[in-house]
């Protein structure tokens, strides 16, 4: 059993995994950069490292500086959270030879899913279903690529393997445009990635952003908890997440979440991932997988009534999942609002000093922050300082508990973005559910 994690990571993630181990009677330690001492979770855990400078390059994402302070700590598992060093699989990789248990999947399968082309074609194997595409790296023949882009059909999304976060991907309307797309996003994802390697894809012009929330033990048990929409988003940067999405039947979501628990068992798969999908006209068109905690857990944690964090933990330790698929029981709906340190309409960041914080609460919320009155947001990081989570009965009394919630939050002496949330719990097209991944864009003029 794991006695002691190290907890790879900052702000909120760090302090969720934090309780959730408090919650197990787990020793924890914290490590954290020059600029990240004064943290809430730092503070609470039982033991702190400072691992380097404020850069991210320099603390967490100093591969040798988290190791060490496992040693120096006598942690018996590293915890990465999402983000920094969560899906790399040489982290992982070093974090195991080193002799901790590593909590999330092996390095083998990071390795795999972060690939987007070996992904894809893992998927297809396991029968999930893909966006039609170049099933595979596009080669130099430029005419060769050309009778791809007729076949799939045009509009037609030139994507890097290695890409991620909206990175490494242009769309191609029209034969004129392909090659000089190839081309440049080769060059992006030589750059930016490291790989060059890029592939093609059908473009859907109305989808939906749907994924399904998987766990698997060691012993090749796997099971889902339903799905999430987070199609409200900008940039490819989620803004509102919620469970389950609207419009998506029983029926849907049992034969979808069924073909991924299967290709987890095909692949061999342990602990905690997301298998993301465009929905579209009632399919579902498979992109790609995170092999890591989702920033949104916490509306499927609502729904379902489980704790992703303490199951990622407890089975690192070897333990088998503490639930079958027949355990699995939906309740109600959930809406999660990222809140983030940020001009709500320039989306400029907003660091400094929170002067008065005030959390909201009442029966349904539930909020994920590591921010304090006097606590001060440094620019080095994602500007992400909370989310905000309701639970309703139904999705109507979700988004009522929502709009309550974020009236009593309070957060001075920055700029945040509670205002464009305000604002979106009040548009026609979210209260109607369904929106696609467009449609936050279209609204702000940004596209």
């Amino acid at each position: 059993m794991i006695d002691k994690v190290l907890i790879a990571n900052r702000g909120e993630i760090a302090l969720r995994i934090l309780r959730a181990c408090r919650a197990l009677g787990i020793g924890t330690v914290a490590v954290h950069s020059t600029a990240d001492r004064d943290l809430k979770h730092v503070r609470l855990a039982d033991e702190s490292v400072c691992i380097g400078a404020a850069s991210s390059a320099e603390s967490y994402l100093n591969i040798p500086a988290i190791i060490s302070a496992a040693e120096l700590t006598d942690a018996v598992a590293i915890h990465p959270g999402y983000g920094f060093l969560s899906e790399n699989a040489d982290f992982a990789e070093r974090v195991e030879q080193s002799g901790f248990r590593f909590i999330g999947p092996r390095p083998e399968t990071i390795r795999l899913m972060g690939d987007k082309v070996s992904a894809i074609e893992s998927m297809k194997a396991a029968g999930v279903p893909c966006v039609p595409g170049s099933d595979g790296e596009l080669g130099d023949d430029d005419a060769e690529n050309l009778r791809l882009a007729h076949d799939i059909g045009f509009p037609v999304i030139i994507k890097a393997a290695a890409g991620g976060g909206g990175r490494g991907m242009r769309v191609v309307h029209s034969e004129g445009g392909l090659l000089h797309a190839i081309a440049m996003t080769r060059t992006e994802a030589s750059n930016a990635f490291g790989s060059s390697t890029v592939y093609m894809e059908k473009y859907l012009d109305n989808p939906r952003h749907v994924e399904i929330q998987v766990m698997a033990d060691e012993s090749g048990h796997a099971v889902h908890l339903g799905e999430r929409d987070c199609s409200m988003q900008r940039r490819h940067q989620k803004v509102i997440e919620e469970s389950p999405a609207p419009g998506i039947s029983d029926e849907e979501r049992a034969a979808i979440g069924e073909r991924c628990a299967r290709a987890c068992e095909r692949l061999g798969y342990r602990g905690a991932g997301t298998f993301e999908f465009l929905y579209q006209d009632g399919e579902f068109y498979f992109i790609e997988m995170n092999t890591r905690i989702q920033v949104e857990h916490p509306v499927t944690e609502m729904v379902t009534g489980r704790d992703l964090v303490a199951e990622q933990i407890l089975i690192a330790g070897g333990a088998p999942l503490s639930f079958a698929q027949s355990d699995i029981e939906f309740r109600g709906h959930a809406i999660e609002c990222r809140i983030n340190a940020e001009d709500p309409v320039r989306f400029v960041p907003s660091p400094g000093q929170i002067t008065v914080y005030h959390a909201p609460g009442g029966p349904g919320v539930r909020v994920d922050s590591h921010v304090y009155s006097g606590y001060h947001v440094p620019p080095h990081y994602d500007s992400m300082i909370g989310k905000v989570i309701t639970w309703g009965a139904d999705r109507p009394s979700a988004i009522a508990r929502m709009r309550t919630a974020l009236s009593e939050l309070v957060i001075e002496g920055i700029t945040d973005n509670t205002a464009l949330h305000e604002d979106l719990l009040t548009d026609r097209g979210f209260e109607e559910g369904g929106t696609n991944i467009h449609y936050l864009e279209h609204k702000l003029g940004l596209s």
